[in-house]
């Protein structure tokens, strides 16, 4: 443990700390582990640019150097994946624990490393001995830990390569969505459900099968999931006592928290995703092809992203990632640049199972009486003797919940619990591809998430493969089934099976989460029915398809581009509107001369989005039954049909009854204003300081001293945009997601590529490089990403150099 010390002591500790010495350029280190020198440069924007002499050393330094940076990030991301939580914070993390031994990989590790490349299992084992060489040198050098190992009183273990393959963090599938619509049908029935809810390309059978009592589901039957999935909160008394928050003010952050989370959770559904597109030589100023890609996650600090450069024989690929992963899942080598969206593929299912009346541990399949295998684990708990459990599972997976009262159990079956599984770890292959077809081979492999991946290269190719383990299935998959024999996977489709294109004759492809599934394609019983509103997917073939020849800097604009084509709809319906108070007057003044753009610095843009919050909100407590309130929202796609083309919801005249309810939302929304800021609308500025911004939260932020959470915090800034603009800044006021990583690049100059990675590369708080990138990516800016040496050599703020023991 490391000895408790005061606020002071700490700034001073960490004032003296090797990484905050910049000036000094040159850090030497003897590492136990490596074959041969590695050199890592680190850029003035906080990228490392690794050169090594061989394959292993490469993935040792990336190891290494990702875990100097986010030291803390991977110890709670260990702790995620091995299901120890509770060792630290207690007993209420048992679940969560309980979870994720449940669903852990248990296939055979070396097939499951070597899936993801030839060479996987050297890869990763290289990768988690680089992460061990930095944990055992801040052993005998304390005084390199992160700020947080101080407030939580815990040290960094070691790994193994069980950690990196979790698949804890990753883009699962929809199995909430699945119990949730089984329970939907049961209390609103499946023709009100398809009302509500925006199911597409094709039309899903949701009707229950006779044998489930759909009556039962409203158990908590997805709770050990959902705990394994959900992020790791932080509570005062986890924290040494000098640094604990006020548990008053605690409550009260953490309350706020959860209100805006419940609020974000049920619109990201739809909302939350990524956009990427390229265009080939026709479209671009260079004449090459170019690439872009802006993935979005949760915002947070540190980011969920990593940038990296990887240099050794045969490897020459930078880009972003996660950092607890190796190799680069975004970006490009000396061939091609490539990038990724969430192609939504359902590789979940729900099984209900009849038990054994007087032996529940046995269940109902196939004719026969099955008993569960199971597997008793220990979990160590803070402050009490270890947890004794049993996992159970049936042939379709682990069992998460036993009715015992009623005779039921209930498994989720998972197409990532196969080899192959993890997420993004297939990039490795991706990282070496030459060309489109190895590129669509390496795809091949890649089974979690369901991705839109997206290549050009410098040869003028661009091209689009979908994705993702995608089971055989004769249902729709979207509600649950029973667990007797009858509803059984045919195996998986392969990957390359899935749409895919290679240069396309409009030299232009793009996706934002939207169905880009061609109609002609013949198996889309097998593609998804959920998919994210279009507007963001809109406006980028809108940009590209405008017949310019479009430069690096247009690329950058399209990715932060803040028009809202909702905006571009509902707008004209308010104009024709008979206005009768002078407020709403002015303010429909101010709409009558915008460009629908979401600019932070807008009037007009501050008084259309209160119009459309007010907008969802009265249309989902209007249409939306009492017992179906709080577990979906109406889809902004929907909304607006409901809108441009009213019905008998409206009443006997329909024009005449939607227009009364626009009004209504549009009087409310002005009179909210009002309200909160001011008569005076030259103040209702939308990215105002209590309007549209961000304030990125650390995971501690809510357990400690103000002095300590203004250290950890970064933020706020005024932002622009929302749920349905290319810049993605979500539906809450404080934007909760959207692209914190954004790369662009040109093939035709590999240093022509511009980047951002929000806060900063670094993840302690006291580093130069823990929040440098924010205000750049706040005002929607970029940094070059070079790849040359020479270029590097230009902008580089410190040298590693890690030589051989």
């Amino acid at each position: 443990m490391i000895n408790k010390i005061n606020m002071k002591g700490i700034v001073i500790i960490l004032m003296t700390m090797p990484f905050c010495a910049l000036t000094q350029n040159d850090h030497d280190y003897t590492i136990k582990g490596l074959n041969a020198e590695v050199e890592i440069i680190i850029d003035q924007w906080g990228v490392p640019h690794i050169y090594a002499q061989n394959e292993q050393d490469l993935f040792f330094a990336q190891g290494f150097h990702a875990a100097k940076d986010r030291l803390f990030q991977f110890e709670i991301w260990r702790r995620q994946a091995t299901g120890t939580v509770a060792e630290i914070l207690g007993s209420r993390e048992l679940k969560r624990d309980f979870g994720t031994r449940l669903f852990k990989f248990r296939g055979n590790i070396n097939d499951e490393m070597n899936h993801y490349h030839p060479k996987g299992k050297m890869i990763i084992t290289s990768f988690v001995k680089g992460v061990n060489a930095y944990i055992d040198l801040t052993k005998s050098n304390p005084e390199l830990l992160p700020i947080e190992f101080q407030l939580l009183e815990i040290m960094p273990q070691k790994w193994t390569p069980e950690v990196v393959i979790s698949r804890h963090q990753g883009l699962l599938g929809n199995i909430g969505n699945e119990l949730k619509y089984g329970r939907l049908v049961d209390l609103i029935g499946v023709e009100k459900l398809k009302e509500l809810v925006w199911f597409h390309p094709n039309d899903p059978v949701l009707e229950m099968d006779e044998k489930i009592n759909s009556a039962l589901l409203h158990e908590d039957i997805l709770e050990l999931y959902n705990a394994y999935r959900r992020p790791v909160r932080f509570q005062p008394t986890d924290i040494a006592a000098e640094f604990q928050n006020d548990k008053d003010q605690y409550r009260n952050l953490a309350f706020a928290e959860r209100q805006d989370g419940q609020k974000a959770e049920l619109e990201e559904l739809y909302t939350i995703g990524s956009n990427n597109w390229i265009i080939n030589g026709d479209h671009t100023q260079s004449g090459y092809p170019i690439m872009a890609n802006d993935p979005h996650r949760t915002q947070a600090v540190p980011s969920l992203r990593y940038m990296a450069h990887l240099v050794a024989p045969g490897w020459n690929v930078i880009g972003g990632g996660e950092p607890e992963i190796p190799g680069i899942s975004i970006g490009h080598n000396e061939f091609g640049a490539w990038g990724l969206t969430v192609f939504r593929t359902d590789a979940e299912d729900l099984y209900v199972y009849d038990t054994k009346p007087d032996d529940n541990s046995r269940y109902r399949h196939n004719g026969e009486w099955i008993k569960m295998k199971t597997i008793k684990e220990s979990i160590p708990v803070k402050g009490q003797k270890a947890e004794t459990i049993e996992l159970k599972y049936t042939v379709h997976g682990p069992v998460v919940f036993e009715d015992k009262k009623n005779n039921k159990a209930y498994a989720v079956k998972c197409g990532w619990a196969e080899i192959g599984g993890s997420p993004y770890l297939a990039s490795l292959r991706m990282n070496q591809s030459k060309n489109f077809e190895e590129f669509r081979e390496a795809c091949n492999y890649s089974h979690i998430p369901g991705e839109n991946m997206i290549w050009a290269d410098k040869e003028g190719n661009i091209g689009w493969q979908a994705v993702g383990i995608s089971p055989i299935r004769s249902w729709s998959g979207l509600v649950p089934v029973p667990g007797d024999g009858s509803h059984e996977w045919n195996g998986y489709r392969e990957i390359k099976d899935r749409p895919h294109v290679y240069n396309p004759a409009s030299g232009i492809f793009g996706t934002s989460n939207e169905n880009v599934t061609p109609r002609e394609y013949s198996l889309m019983g097998e593609i998804s029915f959920e998919w994210s509103d279009p507007y963001r997917g809109d406006r980028v073939m809108e940009v590209l398809s405008s017949g310019r020849q479009h430069s690096m800097m247009d690329m950058a604009s399209l990715q932060t581009d803040y028009l809202s084509i909702p905006a571009r709809e509902l707008v004209p319906l308010l104009q024709s509107l008979k206005l009768n108070d002078e407020i709403s007057i002015q303010a429909m003044d101010y709409l009558d001369d915008w460009d629908y753009n979401l600019d932070p610095h807008s009037t007009a843009a501050a008084i259309y989005v209160a119009f459309e919050d007010e907008l969802k909100r009265q249309m989902n407590d209007w249409l939306i039954p009492d017992k179906a309130k709080g577990m979906i929202t109406i889809q902004m796609k929907k909304v607006i049909d409901f809108l441009v083309y009213p019905d008998s919801k409206f009443g006997d005249n329909a024009i005449s009854g939607r227009d009364e309810f626009l009004l209504k939302c549009f009087n409310n929304a002005i009179l909210g204003l009002s309200e909160k800021y001011g008569s005076s609308m030259k103040k209702w500025t939308y990215g105002g300081a209590h309007y549209k911004h961000i304030t990125l939260k650390h995971p501690l932020s809510n357990a400690v001293t103000d002095e300590v959470r203004d250290k950890l915090e970064v933020g706020p800034a005024p932002r622009g945009g929302n749920a349905y603009t290319v810049n993605m800044t979500s539906g809450n006021l404080n934007q909760r997601s959207g692209g914190s990583f954004k790369i662009i690049s040109d093939t035709g100059n590999w240093d022509h590529t511009l980047a951002t990675n929000t806060p900063g590369q670094n993840g302690n708080p006291d580093h130069p490089h823990y929040r440098n990138l924010f205000e750049l990516w706040a005002r929607d800016q970029y940094f070059p990403l070079f790849y040359s040496k020479k270029k590097i050599e230009g902008v580089k703020s410190e040298v590693w150099r890690l030589k051989a023991n």
